[in-house]
């Protein structure tokens, strides 16, 4: 690893679920390498199951907010990850030296039923993109 920490954003349509919980299990586990952010197409509001689901892994992402894609590309991003498809196609050309990754998951915003129904599909998408984050911080060390 380099001795700046490597940049990273999440990026997904809403920024409510699935790009929130990755840049909370990178900001969680990865340490001073990683400088983790996240952003959506369109800013929306962080799911308060995505809050609930990150609570159960002691995660406390009570303070954090939805963000729109376009102002945070005017930074520097050493990676862009799309965490969704929709996201990979709506996404603006990053160009090259910043690399961009495609992580595809499942919307549990998207689930309907019960409560306890769809808090089981943000605590599925959430330990899909944790073992995603976990193998990436591995890569990364190597």
């Amino acid at each position: 690893m380099a001795d700046q920490p490597l940049r990273v954003l999440f990026a997904c349509v809403a920024n409510s679920a699935r790009s929130q919980m990755a840049e909370a299990l990178l900001a969680s586990r990865g340490g001073p390498a990683f400088a983790p952010a996240s952003a959506g197409v369109v800013a929306s509001h962080v799911h308060p199951l995505t809050i609930a689901a990150l609570a159960e892994v002691g995660i406390d992402w009570s303070g954090a907010r939805s963000k729109a894609l376009r102002p945070m590309l005017d930074q520097s991003w050493d990676l862009v990850v799309t965490v969704c498809d929709e996201a990979a196609e709506a996404c603006p050309h990053i160009p090259p030296p910043t690399r961009v990754l495609h992580w595809s998951f499942e919307d549990p915003a998207a689930v309907t039923g019960t409560e306890a129904e769809r808090l089981a599909a943000f605590r599925r998408i959430r330990d899909e993109v944790a073992a995603r984050v976990d193998t990436f911080i591995a890569e990364e060390a190597s």
